[in-house]
């Protein structure tokens, strides 16, 4: 999986090209004309690590290796000191087996699994929120201008959800400019994509933003924080515990970002005003 630098200036970008994530399907509209559109595919994708199957999702089916890294990253199966000795993907099986060089037995884990209110049903595990504790969250600043520009770079970017919709997007973002887009059904899968590429290329998270089009939920919270990133951004709303979540460990949470207006909700003090709303440029 190597880093690769593409035309729009992104490592990764939305692929509206390729044919396995959409499919055309006929239908009539609200005049009764035939009418033919683009629909998302959804398959599943079953991950295992090592011998241990963890969970079977349901996905658009690209980026499956960063998305199985991302999922047993950010539900702490992984850490960033064990050691990879592969990620293979059978696509006929519709199968990721991540393999590391100790094998763990997760099935005390696996019994403590609960839904979440992730689109596409999310899976976090009864633990997960253990590590919240010892998050700490660097102190960097963000520029508002920053959050203009990078709202206007990632709405108006080709993708899978203006080609489509029905899809969530996450973008992982440095300073103004993006730098890697996902898409999927759920938002959490866009999210452990990223969380997948940043481990396999050994990306520092402490300089980042995440970018989100979905809600502001605690899932979200807590992927965000224990991925190490500081900042957390959504054109979508906040929940209550998100919100709470967000202050508990020191997350800038910042909602509503619609144009040239935004709701921040926690961790203010890591933004400097250099654009007010009426501003030119």
């Amino acid at each position: 999986m190597p880093k690769v630098e593409i035309e729009s200036g992104m490592n990764i970008a939305p692929d509206i090209s390729n044919p396995r994530l959409t499919r055309k399907v006929t239908g009539v509209d609200q005049n009764g004309e035939t009418q033919e559109i683009a629909v998302i595919e959804e398959r599943p994708l079953t991950i295992f690590l090592n011998r241990q199957e963890i969970v079977t999702a349901m996905t658009i089916g690209d980026y499956p290796e960063y998305l199985a890294l991302g999922f047993l990253r950010n539900q702490r199966m992984l850490s960033e000191a064990d050691e990879i000795l592969g990620v293979d993907y059978d696509e006929e099986l519709e199968t990721v087996v991540v393999r590391t060089a100790i094998e763990t037995n997760y099935e005390e884990k696996l019994t403590k699994k609960t839904r979440t209110s992730g689109c596409a049903v999310g899976t976090v595990f009864g633990d997960i929120m253990e590590g919240l504790d010892a998050v700490k969250l660097p102190q960097i600043t963000v520029q508002t201008s920053w959050l203009y520009e990078l709202s206007k770079k990632i709405n108006t970017t080709p993708s899978l959800y203006l080609e489509a919709g029905a899809v969530h997007a996450t973008v992982l973002c440095q300073g103004d400019k993006p730098l890697v887009y996902m898409e999927d059904v759920g938002r959490h899968n866009a999210v452990d994509k990223i969380s997948g590429w940043m481990l396999s290329q050994g990306q520092d998270a402490n300089d980042k933003i995440l970018y989100t089009t979905g809600r502001l939920t605690s899932e979200m919270v807590i992927k965000t924080a224990l991925m190490g990133i500081p900042v957390l951004v959504s054109r979508s709303g906040f929940t209550a515990w998100g919100v709470e979540l967000a202050n508990q460990v020191g997350l800038t949470l910042i909602g509503r970002m619609k144009g040239k207006r935004f709701t921040c909700l926690s961790g203010s003090d890591r933004l400097i005003w250099d654009h007010q709303e009426g501003e030119e440029g």
